[in-house]
């Protein structure tokens, strides 16, 4: 099914989204497991570098975002809707946030690794430099249709 076709069925069920815009997109590693573990409640929050915005000439997620999430495939696999958005340093992101994500143990350790091995080479391959006072965008999000 193409996202168009699984849009459609979503506002079928849902009207009152049919004149909203949408963004479909994947996480930026592990897609599939990341995208299964929206679909199952277990994530609810996502973070990405303040500065790759800037570079991607892309706008900042704000409240009401709505997004198709894909697998690795490019296969839309369920309809978000952004309900927090706020910046904060990379060191400064809490326990709290952490768990949200609901990757590996949900712990905050487990985060800053798999964020720290995410973001190194992910700012290098923009030419940026990372460190940990760097601002992330910390979203937080519900599932709408799956």
């Amino acid at each position: 099914m193409t996202v168009e076709q699984y849009w459609e069925k979503f506002v079928q069920l849902c009207p009152s989204y049919k004149s909203k815009t949408y963004e479909a997109w994947s996480f930026g590693v592990d897609e599939d497991e990341l995208a299964d573990l929206v679909k199952q409640g277990e994530k609810t929050a996502t973070t990405s570098g303040y500065e790759t915005y800037q570079v991607d000439r892309e706008p900042l997620p704000q409240v009401g975002d709505v997004s198709v999430i894909l697998n690795k495939k490019g296969e839309p696999q369920c309809v978000i809707e952004t309900t927090r958005v706020y910046q904060t340093s990379f060191n400064a992101v809490t326990e709290h946030h952490a768990f949200l994500e609901g990757e590996g143990d949900k712990s905050l350790a487990y985060w800053r690794k798999a964020h720290i091995d995410f973001f190194e080479p992910y700012y290098t391959s923009l030419g940026l430099a990372f460190n940990e006072s760097m601002i992330v965008v910390c979203e937080e999000f519900k599932v709408l249709y799956k």
